[in-house]
């Protein structure tokens, strides 16, 4: 008879304290509970590791302070006896079934690693606006094609040690980088779009900025995203350069105008079938622009970081 290979349950923490309850919740109510239950503290000045210790789990908690998530995590992994790893974010909430989904499909033994789906928990319109900039929506999920990220994810440690883990020098987007590095080696990835997380959305236009700002400096420290960020630039060297032009010759004006505007309404109906709701048609626009800004200014960041260290 075939032993069940155990399961560990891997997750970082720092400041947490408004979210971690819930998730706590979450996995006590799970369908299929971990063999272990690894939380790796990055040094919280809040009441997280209090939260923690008070839960009622069976959780082995290491604090580190000053570990970022790609440390925590690969400390965590390390920590672990278990064949299998399941990743989660203390900010989301598990789907009841989430652990089950997440790693059924290794009774496959080819399968090596498991991409399981995140959706947000709106409370509002602005935090549904927000959604399409930070998610993959379902009806653009491509299975073949969809990448792991560590807000729901599962892997075998074998295959996590030959991967080296997490790169802890990332700024912000280590499991993109992370999922990047598992594709090139042409592991076998499988899509479970049942096993699903609730995200929280950025609740004010300060951190979302601050979160695109973020994916787009580390996307330019590591070279990814080049063509969709050049065409960010462009789009507005374009814009930059009719209004120059409008103030030149008035008569172009309206031309600025036209243009900026149809960007604008482009930025409403790309997005609104994600809202629907006429508070939409204020917040899409606003969250466009912004997250432009977000991008450019990250991604010049992020060069200028990437050019820093090579002069080392």
């Amino acid at each position: 008879m075939k032993v069940k290979p155990k399961i560990a349950l891997v997750v970082t923490t720092l400041n947490e304290e408004k979210n971690i309850g819930d998730f706590l919740t979450s996995v006590k109510k799970q369908s299929l509970s971990p063999d272990e239950f690894v939380v790796v503290d990055g040094g919280s000045i809040d009441k997280t590791v209090e939260k923690l210790k008070t839960s009622g789990l069976d959780i082995k908690i290491y604090i580190e302070p000053g570990a970022n998530r790609a440390v925590g995590r690969n400390s965590g992994v390390k920590k672990t006896k278990s064949e299998i790893i399941a990743f989660a974010d203390a900010g989301c909430i598990l789907e009841k079934t989430w652990l089950r989904q997440i790693t059924k499909p290794f009774v496959d033994p080819e399968v090596a690693v498991v991409a399981g789906y995140y959706r947000a928990k709106t409370k509002n319109v602005f935090e549904k606006c927000v959604t399409p900039f930070a998610l993959v929506m379902p009806d653009k999920i491509n299975p073949k094609k969809f990448l792991p990220a560590s807000r729901s994810m599962a892997i075998r440690k074998k295959t996590f040690k030959e991967t080296k883990g997490f790169p802890e020098n990332g700024p912000d987007n280590e499991d993109y980088v992370f999922a990047r590095r598992l594709k090139k080696m042409r592991v076998k990835i499988t899509f479970n779009e049942k096993a699903v997380v609730s995200w929280l959305p950025r609740d004010n236009l300060q951190s979302f900025f601050v979160m695109i700002y973020r994916f787009a400096r580390g996307d330019a420290a590591f070279g990814f995203r080049i063509l969709k960020v050049t065409t960010i630039f462009l789009r507005y060297l374009f814009f930059l350069s009719l209004l120059m032009i409008s103030v030149a010759f008035s008569e172009f004006t309206w031309y600025f105008l036209g243009f900026f505007l149809v960007y604008l309404l482009w930025a409403v109906l790309k997005n609104y079938r994600y809202v629907k709701d006429w508070q939409a048609f204020f917040w899409l626009p606003i969250l466009q622009v912004t997250s432009d800004l977000a991008v450019m200014m990250g991604t010049i960041k992020g060069v200028l970081g990437k050019l820093n260290l090579e002069e080392r």
